[in-house]
């Protein structure tokens, strides 16, 4: 008995290692397949961990999808991470298919493909954000057309977008004006002859938020509480913010 255990010891101890089979394409299209179905997972730490999956590993067969959900994900992170996961794409597959969001019905579609151009930065966008995007009804669709813009505008362009962002000062409640304000405070020294402008607008909203943005301008670590509070003063004062007033 005993000769027999090691003369089968000494057999399997002969025997080659056994070799690691890599996975097959089939088998690897089920894992890639299984983590992108999980973005429609009822719960938001799966849909989180399985966009992290796909952005991780990108396959142009998910560009659609990810698209596609950006539309309808109710969650803030979670479209935080589809918008990574599309830059990890080519922007040859990205790019087209976030131009046509750009046109959708959905106010989500607009403002999240508008988002996600803004993180890739290619100024081959820039045509497609329009008037009509910068002046949109919706908040987050305007919000998210401002700050694309600022990144996306070609050089020499500036002035006439800051005419059109100028034109939307008094706008909304406190973030959307907050978002203007930054939007214009990017575009730099351009904005003065806009902002003064507005500053003598008969809507004292306006010119309230004309001076604050200017006050930014001059004064970033101000503060947008501060330079708001410090506008209204000036306004109730009759004054426009310029030197002197």
């Amino acid at each position: 008995m005993a000769v027999g255990l090691d003369l089968d010891t000494m057999t399997r101890s002969s025997l080659p290692p056994q070799e690691v089979v890599p996975m097959t394409m089939a088998e690897q299209d089920t894992d890639a397949m299984r983590a992108f179905r999980r973005l429609d997972d009822d719960s938001a730490s799966v849909r989180l961990r399985a966009t992290l999956a796909v952005g991780t590993d990108p396959d142009p067969r998910f560009v659609d999808g990810l698209v596609e959900r950006c539309a309808i994900e109710p969650e803030f992170s979670v479209r935080d991470m589809l918008t990574w996961a599309l830059t990890r794409h080519p922007v040859s597959l990205t790019l087209p298919r976030l131009l046509g969001e750009l046109r959708s019905e959905r106010a989500q579609a607009r403002s999240q493909a508008l988002h996600t151009l803004s993180k890739i930065g290619d100024r081959q966008a820039w045509p497609a954000v329009t008037r009509e995007l910068l002046t949109d009804a919706d908040d987050e669709v305007a919000r998210a057309a401002w700050r694309a813009a600022v990144v996306l505008v070609p050089e020499g362009e500036e002035h006439g977008l800051a005419d059109v962002l100028a034109s939307r000062l008094g706008r909304g409640g406190r973030e959307t004006r907050l978002s203007l304000s930054r939007a214009l405070v990017a575009l730099g020294e351009t904005i003065v002859p806009a902002l003064r402008t507005a500053a003598e607008d008969r809507d004292p909203q306006v010119r309230e938020h004309a001076v604050a943005t200017e006050r930014l301008l001059r004064d970033p670590d101000a503060g947008f509480g501060f330079a708001v509070e410090e506008a209204k003063r000036i306004v109730a004062l009759g004054g426009s913010g310029r030197e002197g007033d």
